[in-house]
């Protein structure tokens, strides 16, 4: 049986990083895009960092970063993946020598073909993994699924599907695409930037039985 990993994006309260863990959450999402609901101080994040254990990775979100402030969050909170939201370059990236998730906003010009959304994920083939979420007018999640099909083609990475998931569809998801790891946000939340522990209790739950159906 195949084990879709499992990310809880956008924490800002110790209770809900307790939740993730004790739900079996693989990896939590700490966002730093000042524009966000969700988004932390470096400070306020190694708070949280500290309260995740060993085995279950803190990925740190960016927007349009500037270096400086990306070093600040690599020394201050020590996360082990970077996940690029904006519109970064493969160049910039990489810079910081550090393992990362490109996302790819399917349904953006460009990117709203199979073919087109191919070519525009081959250009971070250096990335760890492909993370694919819905396009918005905005950077950040929508909480609006996409058509997935548009993914299946784009699997030279490990995909990473987002976007408008919660419990009662990401059963049907994981069934469609196979992919590598599944991340919600807004999915398991009460409001912005609030989890739900019950929510991310129920979508842990509804991936595991995916998998083992």
């Amino acid at each position: 049986m195949s084990r879709t990993r499992i990310k809880i994006c956008g924490l800002t309260r110790e209770e809900d990083v307790d939740a993730a863990v004790a739900a079996g959450a693989d990896a939590i999402g700490l966002v730093f895009y000042a524009r966000s609901a969700r988004a932390l101080t470096p400070e306020r994040a190694a708070q949280l960092r500290s309260r995740v254990p060993p085995f279950m990775d803190v990925v740190a979100l960016f927007v349009n970063a500037t270096p400086d402030e990306v070093g600040q969050v690599l020394h201050v909170v020590q996360p082990e993946l970077l996940q690029f939201h904006g519109d970064e370059t493969p160049a910039e990236c990489e810079r910081h020598g550090r393992r990362y998730l490109r996302a790819l906003r399917v349904g953006a010009p460009g990117m709203d073909t199979p073919e087109g959304l191919l070519k525009s994920s081959l250009e971070y083939s250096s990335a760890a993994g492909w993370l694919f979420d819905s396009h918005s007018d905005g950077y950040g999640g929508s909480g609006r699924t996409f058509d997935w099909s548009l993914v299946q083609s784009a699997n030279a990475r490990p995909v990473v599907l987002s976007g408008g998931l919660h419990a009662e569809n990401v059963a049907a998801a994981v069934a469609t695409l196979r992919p590598f790891a599944v991340d919600v946000s807004s999915g398991v939340e009460q409001a912005p930037g609030i989890k739900s522990a019950e929510k991310i209790a129920r979508f842990i739950a509804a991936v595991r039985q995916a998998d083992a159906g």
